[in-house]
């Protein structure tokens, strides 16, 4: 059986999260002017995603994201090349108009359990010392994107060898904040 590609950032292992890491850039694939966000704290949640929305390299199953504060977030170059992806979707993807790269995710709505993150490709950084992975979400998702069903114990056990468990929602901890964040919305 051949091996499975998920994501080239996690295909072939990772590197462990770096301690007191605080930040650096991202950039849009562009030749030329690239978009370029720079963060200016370590991003959390980081994991593949194999929902229908998220944005994924060029033959990738699965994209790799991470959430920062919106605080820590800022676009220094070439911000006017950037347009939103959906504006009827939860999370705002802001791609770039020219090379298509997602460069983040915003939710405007302040009632959302995820408001105030942002959503980031950390591939998209010269900077080391990222997050790692942590596990797998939506993954079942893919299937509705072309992947044959008959696959998926294979890409379930490729996550298994390289340590992520696999969800077909979000994981636990962060199931659990949504539900607590509803709960207290409900309670008010």
């Amino acid at each position: 059986m051949h091996m499975i590609k998920l994501h080239p950032a996690i295909d072939n292992g990772f590197p462990a999260t770096q301690e007191n890491f605080d930040g650096g850039l991202l950039h849009c694939q562009c030749t030329t002017d690239k978009v370029t966000v720079k963060l200016s704290a370590q991003t959390a949640h980081n994991h593949a995603c194999g929902c229908s929305k998220c944005w994924k390299p060029q033959g990738a199953l699965f994209s790799q994201v991470a959430v920062v504060p919106r605080t820590h977030l800022a676009v220094i170059s070439n911000q006017d090349k950037l347009a939103i992806v959906d504006e009827s979707a939860a999370i705002q993807r802001h791609a770039c108009q020219v090379c298509g790269t997602h460069m983040y995710g915003r939710i405007e709505n302040e009632s959302h359990p995820f408001y105030g993150l942002d959503f980031v490709h950390t591939e998209l950084s010269d900077d080391k010392g990222w997050s790692a992975p942590q596990f797998a979400a939506f993954v079942s998702s893919i299937i509705e994107t072309g992947t044959d069903p008959q696959t998926m114990d294979a890409v379930r056990a490729r996550f298994v060898q390289l340590g992520l468990p696999t969800y077909d929602c979000l994981s636990p901890a962060l199931m659990d904040a949504i539900a607590t964040h509803i709960a207290a919305q409900n309670n008010a």
